[in-house]
């Protein structure tokens, strides 16, 4: 009998311990608790909560406001009223659009009042608080004060499931708002199909950002309803604002729960179907928000950081949630797609054409972060931009919703080209990609879809590479921000050569090596900055370097102080145009030194995140810090990433310091946290600065791990005294992607003064 006993104690204490380690275990793999999606939703980093899988299609979440700056996602987490919940948006940019298909539950009659076309409500919107709101990676959920209903959501790639908890009503219903968009859109067409008592279908083609975007959606109830279609034409000043909205009705009981289930599609109607019934099969809303879960945890998963403050952690996985929110898969489950010519195409759904690329924010970081941890994706990525290039006639800067936009400056598809080349990752025609290049690089406006409107095609095509080509810099008088497009070819016609040179294209191979030492035309030896030239070869006078009115000057969203600094293909060059390495050292520290006051007819917004004239809020910056690694000062570089890790990201709504721009600002954080930073893609060198984590294990496709070991790290510790690789000790701070891919360990160890010469 005591052996039995015995028998079973030992049996359960096992179990136990095998409970206690699944359970511990499982905790460790919710990478997903570590994410906090309200990061960037105040200040101006334009995010939101809303719910969406990895590269979503879809983003079903709320709307707080219409019109301003930061309203581009849609939601501001300074607002006290939601509209409702729409199903498109975007994360991070500096400019909006979407806002479609928005549905609101409602209780009691239906107030449809058009409210002027200044406001940022609807008739119909209702409080809340943050007390009784929740985010997390694919959910949302909120509870509205003026209905008495709790509505929560959830998606995944191409569909959303939404669920609302109703008060006792015989007024229960929805307003489905067709002609709601995320600022003032005009809306072209609008068209709403009851097809029964459950089902609906409709459609929008709006004009903004994305000059024609066409979308369909498909959505069923759990609930029967009765319905009225509301069409309307109000003033809004000398504006005729067309409206449509569906009216559902129903009645419910206390705590009854009502379901809708929607997909929507860039395609048609019946391809917003197909998504729908594809993808959510039943009404289990849990089981769709627990696969949403599982699919971010796969995601944030790639890398395993180590630290005892959980702030930094919770920072470096909202960062890798929102580096996996853009670009959005654009393909429907079919395979069926819209091109950039406007027409429906069809490719292989396991190979799915994508949308939202931000390439001038993105080449910096996003791109070298996905070449390490999902090189396959950043593959996928040139892929999709080389159809849009053939379907369009030329690779888009600034892809949204197969429109052309124009929107930013150089042409960047080149630099993941040839970073992703560099790297050993081929997957992709790299003739094509060629091709693809010389057609961006060179000024040729044939050729061009005529589903762009002609407008555009300036800055789809702009004549500064006409300038570059023929004169060898661009006029300041002749074209606008002459110096950033002029600094910004050089490195992308870099680019192109490394291109040339991978096959075997010797001509053009040294003709783009030669366009990119144009940066050298911009660089005033007298004052020390890079400044506007007009075409009889005088500086534009007068000249300020703090100066700047914003996409108006010389510069794009910056500065002298700023963009003299954007040479990352040719530092030593840079370098020997200053002096050589003492006085750049002098002319980077005065950077961030000098005061941070910016003088001129309208500063640009986007000149954030300011230590002295640096400014880590926007893109132009990224690279800066790390330049003092390439004068023999690298302990510079440890105290000022550093201090932007420290001071510019936390774990608040104000949490970044500048757009998040489709992922960028997350990617430099994540690079950073685990000590190194690309400064010039298209060369697979890694510089060295200031690891924020114990230990960052990065796990690479092939399985073999790449970690990097903080010895003797705290906040006071801030300085490198050693870096060793695999054992050996490195006499400078850079190391290579090869480096990465064999995988092994990087252990650097920290102290608190600067040391002047890493051993």
């Amino acid at each position: 009998m005591n052996k039995i006993l015995l028998y079973f104690a030992f049996v359960v204490i096992s179990l136990t311990a095998v409970a206690c380690s699944s359970s511990k275990s499982e905790l460790e793999r919710d990478y997903a608790s570590y994410v906090n999606p309200f990061i960037g939703t105040g200040g101006h980093g334009h995010t939101h909560p809303a719910a969406i899988v990895p590269h979503g299609m879809i983003q079903p979440g709320p709307d707080t406001r219409i019109n301003g700056w930061d309203s581009s996602s849609g939601y501001y987490y300074n607002d006290s009223t939601i509209n409702g919940f729409a199903h498109t948006r975007l994360s991070g940019t500096g400019c909006a659009d979407f806002g479609d298909f928005l549905i609101m539950p409602t209780v009691g009659d239906k107030d449809i009042r058009f409210l002027g076309a200044e406001s940022q409500s609807r008739s119909y919107a209702s409080t809340y608080s943050h007390d009784k709101e929740k985010a997390e990676p694919g959910y949302y959920s909120v509870f509205l004060d003026r209905y008495g209903i709790n509505a929560e959501m959830t998606a995944t790639e191409r569909a959303a499931i939404h669920r609302y908890r109703f008060p006792k009503s015989d007024k229960a219903g929805f307003i489905l708002d067709l002609d709601y968009n995320i600022q003032p859109q005009t809306n072209l067409e609008m068209d709403v199909k009851v097809i029964n008592d459950s089902t609906i279908a409709a459609y929008k083609r709006s004009a903004y950002w994305a000059y024609n975007q066409h979308i369909y959606m498909y959505a069923v109830f759990s609930k029967p309803f009765q319905y009225t279609i509301y069409s309307d034409t109000v003033k809004a000043g000398k504006d005729k604002i067309a409206q449509k909205k569906l009216l559902l009705d129903f009645n419910t009981e206390d705590n009854e729960e009502v379901y809708v289930k929607m997909g929507i599609s860039s395609v048609d109607s019946a391809g917003a179907k197909k998504n729908l019934l594809s993808e959510i099969k039943g009404w289990d809303f849990d089981k769709v928000r627990s696969e949403a879960r599982e699919k971010w945890n796969n995601e944030l998963s790639k890398i395993d950081v180590k630290s005892s403050d959980e702030d930094w952690k919770i920072i470096f996985y909202t960062s890798m949630y929102h580096a996996n929110i853009s670009p959005n898969i654009f393909t429907d489950v079919d395979g069926r797609y819209r091109g950039m010519d406007l027409k429906i195409h069809s490719t292989d759904p396991n190979d799915p054409v994508y949308t939202i690329f931000s390439l001038w924010d993105t080449f910096r970081a996003l791109n070298p972060l996905m070449s390490i941890i999902e090189p396959e994706m950043n593959e996928a990525y040139i892929r999709s931009l080389l159809k849009k290039g053939e379907e369009g006639g030329i690779v888009p800067k600034w892809d949204c919703a197969a429109n052309y936009t124009g929107c930013m400056i150089g042409y960047h598809f080149v630099s993941l080209v040839a970073d992703a080349y560099t790297k050993g990752y081929k997957n992709f025609d790299m003739n094509k990609a060629m091709k693809a290049a010389l057609r961006a690089a060179e000024y040729d406006t044939t050729g061009i879809t005529p589903a762009a409107p002609k407008w555009i095609y300036p800055y789809i095509m702009p004549k500064a590479r006409y300038y570059k080509e023929k004169m060898g810099y661009i006029p300041s008088e002749l074209e606008n921000e002459s110096v950033a497009k002029g600094l910004e070819y050089a490195y992308n016609d870099w680019c192109i050569s490394i291109m040339a040179d991978a096959v075997g294209d010797k001509a053009n191979k040294e003709k783009y090596a030669g366009y990119a030492k144009a940066y050298r035309e911009y660089f005033d030896p007298e004052t020390g900055f890079m400044r506007g030239k007009k075409s009889n070869g005088e500086w534009r006078t007068p000249f300020n370097p703090r100066s700047s009115n914003h996409r108006n000057d010389d510069y794009c969203e910056g500065t002298a102080w700023q963009w003299t600094w954007f040479v990352p293909h040719d530092i030593a060059g840079l370098v020997n145009l200053m002096g050589g390495e003492d006085k750049f050292a002098a002319k980077l520290d005065s950077l961030f030194s000098v005061s941070s006051k910016l003088e001129g007819e309208e500063t640009s917004a986007d000149i954030s995140g300011l230590i002295g004239q640096y400014a880590h809020g926007n893109e132009p910056s990224h690279h800066i810090t790390h330049l003092y690694n390439y004068v023999n000062r690298p302990w510079r570089t440890q105290e000022l990433v550093d201090s932007v890790l420290q001071n510019l990201y936390s774990n608040a709504p104000d949490g970044l310091s500048g757009n998040e721009d489709c992922g960028q600002m997350s990617a430099w954080y994540i690079l950073n946290s685990m000590g190194f930073y690309q400064v010039a893609p298209g060369r697979p060198v890694y510089s060295i600065g200031r690891p924020l984590f114990d230990e960052a294990v990065i796990h690479q496709p092939s399985g073999k791990d790449f970690v990097i070991k903080t010895i003797n790290n705290s906040k006071k510790n801030k300085y490198i005294k050693r870096i060793n690789l695999n054992g050996k000790t490195l006499s400078t701070p850079f190391f290579t992607h090869g480096d990465i891919v064999k995988g092994g360990t990087l252990e650097i160890e920290m102290t608190d003064f600067p040391v002047k010469e890493v051993k």
